[in-house]
């Protein structure tokens, strides 16, 4: 197979709630969406970088540029038998690693639908459902939280992730576990704490967590180990984990049982399989997390969760949770708290190409036929 266009489209949508994490909140999503083209067949990828470089180095302008400028004049002429080859042929590039994703996973749709193959079967995926878990944003009250937590365990969400900072922690974290008292929960920090808040952490034990995410620096491995030596609670890698070797090392010093695999953040799919199969030989458990994906980033996830190692709920939530029209149909929902996987070619979903072009602020392409 050739490529023989690639398209790249920056896009923003309004979210249909505000999203706060520990490092800002999020009213709109800007992001950029890959079409690689061969013959009639398009396949379909999704960056999913933040507007500003808060939750990575990257962001939505700088993957752009790179995609522009170093990752699709790397491609020119590749003939690609299997996608993972995209990977190989961009390794020499440093990190970059969402934008590397986002083209790899527009080849790879491509591929799949060339070979007429679901998604999911072409990683190896061997579940026709995956469970869904809940990424909830940090709320002004522990009213408004337990509500939100309240309407989650009623829908049947399978896992419930609920944000924290420094001020809006324990007490909250207490509050919700006494309301819920059976709630599979979890906490994540998005790197807002050090090892001097051992104490928090050491208290977040009495909550019975299913995990603690990244509690620590985004970069670190070796604190991590200290602080899942110090308590009962498993510690989950997200942030600090860019690839097989970084997962290879936390695993090896104990900073983690648990690792959150975001295609994005890892540079793409040959990534992810490698890092699942590690975590599998080793008895790591794994889950996919969310970047508050459109449908295409969503259908990505849902594929890669239906592999084997993905032991643990993932951040796929249904379409309707976040936009009030998805760029999919049809759209992703939920039933009982779990999401099929698509088995037609490809994504399994049909893009909505008027709703992209609407939707699309800007663009670029790159024709080599």
């Amino acid at each position: 197979m050739q490529l023989e266009s690639v398209t790249v489209r920056r896009m923003t949508l309004p979210m249909l709630t505000p999203f706060t994490t520990s490092f800002g909140t999020q009213t709109h999503r800007d992001l950029l969406i890959v079409e690689a083209h061969s013959g009639r067949v398009t396949g379909y990828g999704e960056c999913v970088a933040l507007a500003e470089p808060l939750y990575s180095e990257e962001t939505t302008s700088t993957c752009a540029l790179v995609i522009q400028d170093y990752i699709l004049p790397r491609l020119q002429g590749l003939e690609i038998s299997h996608p993972r080859e995209v990977s190989a042929a961009l390794s020499p590039l440093k990190r970059n690693n969402m934008a590397k994703a986002a083209v790899e996973g527009a080849i790879w749709d491509l591929w799949a639908k060339r070979e007429n193959q679901s998604l999911a079967q072409s990683f190896g995926g061997t579940k026709d459902a995956v469970e869904v878990g809940l990424s909830i944003g940090i709320k002004p009250t522990d009213a408004d939280l337990i509500d939100t937590v309240g309407a989650a365990v009623d829908a049947g969400y399978k896992r419930i992730k609920i944000k924290i900072a420094p001020g809006r922690d324990l007490q909250m974290m207490r509050a919700v576990r006494a309301e819920f008292p059976d709630a599979v929960l979890m906490a994540d920090a998005n790197s807002a704490y050090t090892m001097a808040d051992l104490e928090l952490f050491q208290a977040l034990d009495e909550l019975d967590l299913l995990m603690v995410e990244q509690p620590l620096a985004h970069d670190d491995i070796v604190d991590h180990r200290h602080l899942q030596a110090a308590i009962r609670t498993p510690v989950c890698l997200d942030e600090s984990i860019h690839s097989a070797e970084d997962a290879r090392q936390a695993i090896e010093l104990g900073s983690c049982r648990i690792i959150n695999i975001k295609i994005g953040r890892v540079g793409g799919i040959a990534e992810s399989l490698k890092i699942e199969q590690l975590c599998r030989q080793h008895g790591i458990d794994v889950w996919c997390g969310g970047m508050l994906e459109t449908g295409i980033g969503r259908a990505h996830n849902v594929a890669i969760a239906s592999l084997e190692g993905f032991t643990l709920p993932g951040d796929t939530a249904p379409s309707a949770r976040y936009w009030a029209e998805d760029i999919i149909e049809p759209e992703v929902t939920m039933d009982d708290g779990v999401v099929a996987v698509p088995t037609a070619p490809g994504l399994g979903f049909s893009v909505k190409q008027q709703l992209l072009d609407e939707l699309t602020v800007s663009s670029f392409s790159t024709d080599w036929r």
